[in-house]
């Protein structure tokens, strides 16, 4: 199983990348092993005790209870000290970074989160992107079409 944030690269651009693991709940490692896990307006947050995975969406698992339950809540990363400490200072340098994550997969019988620092475009970049990729599958459609003739 993986799951990839769709879109991460159209609206950050990649410094530095992670491997966290994530703390779930009961049930919340069955559902996204198999249900899966929605990264798109998710982010990540470092308070006092640790980061945290923030808006994430982990669907409940139709075998559990449903009492109380909600699929939005934060979730703690499981990250080493020292990569707690290097983000928190590159954060505070008032570069305009953030954490999002990257991609959702299982390792063994463990779900762990790629999380990347990263720094947010802005619109016009975004367009370009997008028309950049347009103009590469263009050329590669009329390269198609010229070999067939």
């Amino acid at each position: 199983m993986k799951v990839i944030n769709k879109l991460f690269h159209r609206n950050y651009q990649e410094v530095e990348k992670y491997e966290a693991g994530i703390v779930l709940a009961g049930a919340e490692a069955k559902a996204v092993k198999t249900e899966g896990i929605k990264l798109e307006n998710a982010f990540v947050k470092i308070m006092d005790d640790g980061a945290y995975l923030v808006n994430a969406d982990i669907p409940i698992y139709h075998f559990s209870r449903h009492q109380g339950y909600d699929s939005r809540r934060r979730r703690k990363l499981l990250l080493h000290k020292k990569e707690l400490l290097k983000l928190q200072v590159k954060l505070s340098g008032g570069s305009n970074l953030t954490i999002a994550p990257v991609s959702c997969y299982n390792k063994g019988p463990l779900v762990k989160l790629e999380i990347a620092l990263a720094k947010g475009r802005k619109d016009i970049e975004k367009r370009k992107l997008e028309k950049n990729r347009d103009i590469k599958i263009n050329e590669k459609r009329e390269a198609k079409e010229y070999v067939k003739i």
